[in-house]
């Protein structure tokens, strides 16, 4: 029998891996009485494709069956697909599977699939193969949904153990599209009503020890960029945490990780063991008020979720947050409320979400007694509470837009909060006005390099319309200096010239440029008084110091961004780089002496700022 496994993905990007497809291939090849009577093979596409085109893609490989995993976000995609493929495969068996399937199978039987496959299918996915090969209907199987029947019950979760890895196995890629999934657990700990992770899930299984660090060892052998880790609450058993982030720090410290995590498991310990790797941590606030988030199942103590967060904050670990609005007892006030409080605790980022009531889930059961209406369809989204209408909800995702856009894609944390003190606004209305500033403009339109500058331009509106003009030249400092920083941060170091290279060479004769991670400024203040107040309060910084400018150059090095405050002439000397003319020939133009000119330039050729035009003869 050829299987066709389905993977569908919302866009390109390193999280578009077929995880879930290739745990049911191995599935299949690891089952001894289906050896050598399935042939299986995984097709991936994208919900922006053309179904029909997709389906003739399907259909070229001539499956017998065809087993589409679907989520949330490729429901709709999948159906168009598959009523495509029907006609073009009118022998083959069409059945759908995945966290969506399992939830909300309605409609799915409806002629577009012939079976559904709820729950984990690595068991009844294989059991229903080996009752088609037989010539016989995959009825009675737990987890296996036929045209008719109302429900089926859910199988027994399977042992994580009889489960190989597609990784170690070999037939999945963990660096074919520069990031990798990485399954540590399956289910979760909490029951929070509006998701479905601990739904039929038989508690928490976690994979052993010995094939995390098998796998682990592979994604750094084969240099993978980064890692997701798929576990609802990675630091839930916080010995176990630890071992793998110790784990991490051995054997694969050049990979970037990216956790969920629970607040109240962090400690000192764990704060600097995130710290001491290359990682970002996402936190499920959700809401920063307790009756909210009783509502949904889940506790909050405001005083120690800070104490933990400030752990991060003083070990180095980069974290953001999920916010939700519109859950039960959500208003537009708590909304906002819940964002300041947020954003006074520093993440590096922030990930907002109308509420999704999403089928299968307890809120889904409560939803009609509770106020909530929302669509029916994918992806479920509220569309009226009993505390918002739904215009609040549209201010509220501009509001999530705006905050996404001015905060987290613009690298705000370092200066966000001193520059919004000194406007004597809260967060959430600093960021209401951004919105109204934005307009219409769709917030995922403006590009990456277009952000700073529309900060800028907005901060110089609001600062004048404020009253605090006298203030906006720190405030673009403070944004130009961690723009040009963040820029820093992420280019790859240069390396410099050795010492035995670079006593052969005359820099005054040599053609010099700036190397690309090397960035020239010019700030109102003195860069490094700035640098020296940390997070200054704009009116007792300007109070203190006077505007009389400064240059700079900002660069990578030694493991770090460093920062050189520079006089004109030298500043001067770098600008005019060029790459044609000798450094004997600038140093005229910008006054300098020769002698002058090559004790800096050697310094700058040995800190990787500058670079030779062209490589040196050996």
């Amino acid at each position: 029998m050829k299987i066709a496994l389905i993977a569908i993905h919302p866009y390109p990007s390193p999280q578009a891996v077929p995880l879930a497809c290739a745990f049911l291939r191995e599935a299949l090849l690891s089952d001894v009485t289906l050896a050598g009577r399935v042939d299986t093979e995984i097709l991936e596409f994208f919900t922006d494709d053309d179904p029909a085109a997709c389906a003739r893609t399907v259909a070229s490989r001539a499956p017998d069956l065809v087993a589409f995993s679907i989520y949330v976000w490729s429901r709709e995609c999948a159906l168009a697909m598959a009523v495509a493929l029907r006609p073009l495969l009118p022998a083959a068996l069409f059945c759908a599977g995945g966290a969506e399937p399992t939830a909300n199978p309605d409609g799915l039987l409806d002629g577009a699939f012939d079976f559904v496959v709820r729950g984990e299918g690595e068991t009844a996915l294989p059991q229903a193969v080996r009752r088609l090969l037989e010539g016989a209907q995959p009825d009675g199987i737990p987890g296996v949904l036929l045209p008719g029947a109302s429900s089926a019950p859910l199988p027994s979760p399977a042992d994580l153990e009889t489960i190989p890895s597609p990784y170690l196995s070999g037939r999945l890629d963990p660096s074919a599209v520069g990031g990798a999934l990485w399954q540590l657990s399956r289910g979760c700990d909490f029951a929070c009503s509006f998701c479905f992770d601990h739904k039929g899930a038989g508690g928490v299984r976690r994979f052993s020890m010995e094939r995390i660090e098998a796998e682990l060892r592979l994604f750094a052998r084969l240099k993978v960029p980064q890692v997701f880790v798929l576990d609802s609450t990675f630091n839930k058993v916080p010995k176990r945490a630890k071992e793998i982030l110790r784990l991490i720090r051995k054997v694969a410290p050049d990979i970037h990780f990216h956790f969920e995590v629970r607040s109240e498991f962090i400690d000192a310990e764990m704060a600097g063991l995130f710290a001491s790797i290359t990682c970002s941590l996402q936190i499920g606030l959700q809401s920063a008020d307790a009756a909210v988030l009783r509502g949904v199942g889940r506790g909050f103590d405001r005083d120690d979720f800070v104490n933990r967060v400030f752990l991060l904050n003083q070990s180095g670990a980069i974290f953001g947050f999920d916010l939700i609005f519109g859950l039960p007892g959500d208003t537009p006030e708590l909304f906002r409320s819940s964002l300041d409080f947020a954003l006074s605790l520093y993440p590096n980022h922030l990930d907002i979400f109308p509420l999704a009531v999403l089928p299968g889930t307890r809120l889904y059961g409560k939803a009609a007694s509770l106020g909530l209406k929302h669509l029916d369809t994918p992806p479920y989204t509220v569309l009226a509470t009993q505390g918002f209408t739904p215009q609040e909800l549209v201010d509220a995702g501009r509001l999530a837009a705006a905050c996404d856009l001015f905060y987290s894609r613009g690298k705000a944390v370092a200066w966000f909060n001193s520059v919004v003190a000194a406007l004597r606004l809260s967060p959430s209305a600093f960021l209401a006005h951004f919105a109204a500033f934005m307009g219409e403009t769709p917030e995922a339109e403006v590009p990456e390099d277009a952000i700073w500058g529309m900060q800028r331009t907005f901060l110089e509106r609001i600062f004048q319309e404020r009253r605090k003009a006298k203030l906006l030249p720190l405030a673009l400092d403070l944004v130009d200096y961690h723009h040009h920083y963040a820029s820093a941060l992420m280019a790859a170091p240069p390396t410099p010239l050795s010492p035995k290279r670079l006593r052969k060479l005359d820099l005054l004769q040599e053609p010099l440029q700036l190397f690309a991670s090397s960035t020239l400024a010019r700030f109102n203040y003195e860069v490094l008084e700035i640098l020296e107040a940390g997070e200054p309060d704009l009116a007792d910084f300007a109070s203190c110091f006077q505007a009389t400018g400064s240059c700079a150059v900002i660069y990578p090095a030694h493991g770090e961004v460093c920062t050189e405050s520079l006089s004109p002439a030298y500043f001067e000397l770098l600008q005019a780089l060029d790459g044609k003319m000798s450094a004997r020939q600038l140093c005229r133009k910008v006054r300098l002496s020769e002698e002058e000119a090559r004790e800096f330039l050697e310094f700058a050729i040995g800190e990787g700022i500058v670079q030779l035009a062209s490589p040196p003869a050996d």
